[in-house]
């Protein structure tokens, strides 16, 4: 076999390879469901508590330090359990001390679980609220419900309500039309 040969067939190997590797995590949520710990001897990390419940192995106050997401929360409380509804929440979101991450499962209210956004009290959840329920708020469309996502994504939850006015679309007048239908964090 020449070396043209040889060449051709190993980016066909490699092609097929990486192709019967993408298609094994299509049905399947890539949160890694071993428990998870922290080890605060050898890591200059700050160490913070979050609570997890929900449709998780053991749920409860979990041990994040810096830098943490809602799916490594989620692996320190054992992995999700069958049933878990993950397309629901943001597992990327970073998290912060007194966090609490709920795992929606079959039958539970979407709504109400992070991601859909809306609690008991009517208020959307800034920092849970995908898009759509962002949408509810007073002055907030399609576009600057993303904006609010997108800022949310890149710069971590809003600690404030005046933290709003650094998405760019929000100013003094459209932060007082949505203060009183939002709640932070």
């Amino acid at each position: 076999m020449g070396r043209r040969e040889a060449m051709a067939l190993g980016v066909i190997l490699a092609a097929v390879l990486v192709g019967a590797g993408l298609g094994t995590t299509r049905d399947r949520h890539p949160v890694d469901t071993s428990p998870a710990t922290v080890d605060t001897a050898s890591s200059d990390a700050a160490v913070f508590a979050v609570y997890v419940s929900g449709w998780v192995t053991t749920p409860g106050v979990v041990e994040m330090t810096d830098g943490a997401i809602v799916a490594d929360a989620v692996a320190a409380a054992g992995g999700a359990l069958d049933g878990a509804l993950l397309d629901e929440i943001n597992l990327a979101r970073p998290l912060v001390d007194g966090d609490h991450v709920q795992i929606p499962g079959p039958g539970d209210s979407i709504a109400a679980a992070p991601g859909g956004g809306e609690g008991d009290d009517g208020l959307i959840a800034i920092n849970q609220a995908d898009a759509s329920s962002l949408e509810d708020l007073p002055g907030v469309g399609p576009v600057l419900a993303e904006r609010i996502v997108a800022h949310r994504d890149a710069n971590g939850p809003f600690e404030t309500v005046e933290d709003l006015l650094e998405v760019p679309g929000i100013g003094e007048a459209k932060l007082a039309a949505m203060r009183d239908s939002i709640a932070v964090p």
